[in-house]
């Protein structure tokens, strides 16, 4: 066929492709396509020979009115019409599971699976007591907490792989995909152990700690940044021995073992200090009191519904933040 002669559609007719005779299982087999860059791998993961495979993209490239794929040696590589309509299909799909979900939650009472993301020092004083309360209250809410930086939790959140999470929108995103419930900047305390030369009376102030180890997180990060912002406001140079890492637990055994010296959110060292936490040997600096990372938000996706049981969650972390922020304006 000719795609340069099909006439112009009329695309403000309603169910345009359901008439032309659209279904299911070409939104299935283009999605697979989109995964699989390969007919057969498609057709393979579908239960489908490769004829009943091809007969059906041929049909959906006659429905659609544009060609969706060209071969190669190695495969398929998507057209720009292809690659639009495995985002659709995907969407569409992702978009029935989730009614799926919906009413079987409906009709089981709140029931299924949440998925919930968080940085770290939210994921221990709002998710962690939600997690609690969750559990004895709505027994039947299966929940997955992943723990990560702010970039890569907004990630898994476009893929559909968090129905929410505590954090920030990374300045490269688009704003307009995300939905947020503001909570307020995070306080970050300079952490040493329990020992360490600085906390002996008269040693502690911002200017010692430049010449001791730092583990601080990647460059980029937002605590790096905050942290790295904040010496140079005050004239001060910057450490000059740093280990990187994103890891909380890597950092804590860095300065369970040495003099270096690691900002922490200051929840996080509540907690792993503290007589209801893990009770670790670590102590908070009394210097740079004032530092915090810039304003996190309870986020979720603005083009996808949050189901009953994602809904109860979210409900539970914002009221908790709110009680949160009362008690330390109070």
């Amino acid at each position: 066929m000719d795609w340069r002669r099909t006439p112009a559609r009329d695309a403000t007719s309603p169910d345009r492709l359901v008439r032309r005779g659209l279904k299911f299982n070409h939104l299935r087999l283009v999605a697979k396509l989109g995964e699989t860059n390969q007919v057969s791998a498609a057709a393979d993961q579908l239960a489908l020979s490769q004829p009943a495979a091809s007969r059906l993209l041929a049909e959906l490239e006659q429905i659609v009115e544009a060609p969706l794929y060209q071969r190669h040696a190695r495969g398929i590589v998507l057209t720009q019409a292809g690659l639009a309509l495995v985002q659709w299909a995907r969407k569409v799909l992702d978009d029935l599971d989730h009614a799926d979900r919906e009413i079987g939650e409906m009709a089981s009472g709140v029931r299924g699976t949440v998925s919930i993301g968080s940085v770290t020092g939210p994921a221990l004083e709002l998710v962690l007591p939600v997690l609690r309360q969750a559990r004895v209250t709505h027994p039947g809410i299966t929940i997955d907490v992943s723990v990560d930086t702010s970039d890569k939790l907004a990630e898994l959140l476009l893929a559909r792989k968090l129905d929410f999470y505590v954090g920030r929108i990374p300045q490269e995103l688009d704003h307009s995909h995300f939905a947020a419930e503001p909570i307020g900047p995070e306080p970050v305390s300079l952490v040493v152990r329990d020992g360490h030369p600085l906390m002996r009376p008269g040693r502690a102030s911002i200017e010692a700690c430049i010449a001791y180890d730092w583990v601080l997180q990647p460059v980029g990060s937002l605590l790096r940044h905050a942290v790295e912002t904040y010496l140079l406001e005050r004239r001060l140079q910057l450490p000059e021995r740093i280990v990187s890492t994103s890891s909380t637990l890597m950092t804590l055994a860095i300065i369970s073992q040495s003099n270096a010296i690691a900002p922490l959110a200051r929840a996080a060292i509540d907690f792993f200090a503290g007589p209801e936490g893990l009770g670790a040997k670590l102590c908070a600096l009394p210097v740079a009191e004032e530092l915090a990372v810039s304003s996190y938000s309870v986020l979720r996706s603005s083009s996808k519904p949050l189901s009953p049981a994602s809904d109860t969650l979210w409900s539970f972390i914002c009221e908790r933040a709110r009680r949160l922020q009362s008690a330390g304006d109070a």
